[in-house]
């Protein structure tokens, strides 16, 4: 088939077409603006009225301290971007409930902080959720979102009520005169236009660092507070203070003359500290040494100056005094309880570890009145004496060495059996 054949071929099923649609013009006309009419309609009820029959939602409940300004068929968002509206606005005893609903393809997290947001300043408030991570549960059909994770922006009465302190602290009379001078001027307008300028640069910076504006008036706050707390003391410190800079002014001539008298001796020291190094530093490593042996006992030497008891000083002066020492014997025999263990010699040099069971084998109740045998216990305890099958002569167990927190206990003495000469 040639071109042109081909061309007769596709040219004649159209314009048959056209001859059938301009025979029925009127009827095209009506179809057409029909299908005009459903698709604008489609697209203002979609993109416009989001009215979306095929789409799949759910029902939560938001519930707010107060509504903020937020209305019925006003948008939910996520992070700007819309997912749903606000169908209805409920009054409850605790606050406002704003039933929404939502896209149920778009998966929040159910802890995700919300807040009733505005577009402007006239308002077209709007539900928006914040999440802080992307990991479920999410929300699901009914759920109920708590006050605890929802906020509500500053009304205007707040605005005004926060704001009547500061203003309290204007001058209306230096305002006043601002303005005047202002007003002279013929760069007054242009000034005025620069410090609201200003002002609304400041308070834009100030709302990006709102957190860190809070911490730090609450910061200063407490420090001011305790400033003012110690007021009494920091002043008394001063006057102690002056009293110890006028004492030490008066012993300026006597620090001066120390100063320039003083340097021959200075030179002494040196050269004493000089000539005996090696011997210095042989002391110091024993000063470390004593030192590292006095930490490990200052429990030990602090009990020995405890402040809250008798210690051993005001012991030995209750002893030591009026020319006698001075003792009181009780010549009353006491029972002694015999533990039945084995007996080591006390010259002998070695640190064994104590005996795991001690129990007195005696049982006057005279014996050990406040000991561990007659202490109350309940019916059938028998605790009191040791267990079935026990072994007197078990030791505990051997005291773990954690240097350099602990000293090294080993043995003191020869070796034993000792050995004879040949």
């Amino acid at each position: 088939m040639s071109a042109m054949g081909i061309a007769n071929a596709v040219a004649a099923p159209v314009i048959r077409t056209a001859r059938v649609l301009a025979a029925r013009r009127i009827l095209v006309a009506c179809l057409g603006l029909a299908l005009t009419a459903v698709t604008a309609f489609s697209y203002v009820a979609v993109g416009g009225l989001h009215l979306n029959p095929l789409r799949s939602t759910i029902t939560i409940q938001v519930m707010l301290r107060e509504s903020g300004g937020l209305l019925a068929n006003q948008d939910v968002t996520l992070r700007g971007v819309r997912i749903g509206r606000v169908e209805a606005i409920d009054i409850t005893d605790h606050g406002v409930a704003a039933i929404a609903t939502i896209d149920s393809a778009v998966h929040i997290p159910a802890d995700s902080p919300v807040r009733v947001s505005g577009l402007s300043a006239a308002g077209e408030q709007y539900l928006d959720f914040r999440p802080e991570h992307d990991s479920g549960p999410f929300l699901t059909g009914g759920a109920v979102i708590s006050p605890g994770q929802t906020s509500i922006p500053v009304s205007l009465p707040e605005i005004i009520d926060h704001s009547r302190g500061a203003l309290a602290q204007l001058d209306a009379d230096k305002v006043a005169a601002m303005f005047r001078e202002l007003r002279v001027g013929r760069e007054g307008p242009a000034k005025l236009a620069a410090i609201f300028d200003g002002a609304s640069l400041l308070a834009s910076t100030l709302d990006s660092v709102l957190p860190q504006t809070v911490s730090a008036i609450r910061n200063t706050k407490v420090v001011l507070n305790t400033v003012a707390e110690l007021g009494p003391g920091l002043r008394h410190t001063t006057t102690e203070l002056s009293k110890i800079l006028g004492g030490v002014d008066k012993m300026d001539g006597g620090f001066r003359t120390l100063v320039e008298r003083g340097e021959p001796q200075l030179a002494t020291v040196d050269n004493l500290v000089a000539d005996n190094r090696q011997n210095i530093v042989q002391i110091l490593g024993n000063l470390t040494t004593v030192s590292q042996l006095v930490y490990l006992r200052i429990p030990a030497l602090e009990n020995l100056w405890r402040p809250d008891r008798d210690s051993v000083v005001d012991r030995v002066s209750t002893v030591v005094r009026d020319g006698g020492i001075w003792g009181v014997g009780d010549i009353y025999p006491k029972y002694r309880c015999d533990y039945k263990l084995p007996r080591r010699p006390p010259s002998q040099a070695d640190f064994p570890e104590p005996y795991r069971y001690t129990y007195c084998g005696d049982a006057d109740p005279s014996v050990l009145v406040r000991g561990a045998r007659n202490a109350p216990r309940p019916p059938g305890d028998d605790t009191a004496g040791p267990p079935t099958g026990y072994d007197p002569t078990k030791q505990t167990d051997a005291t773990p060495n954690y240097p350099p927190y602990t000293l090294p206990t080993t043995y003191g003495g020869p070796d034993l059996p000792a050995r004879t000469p040949n």
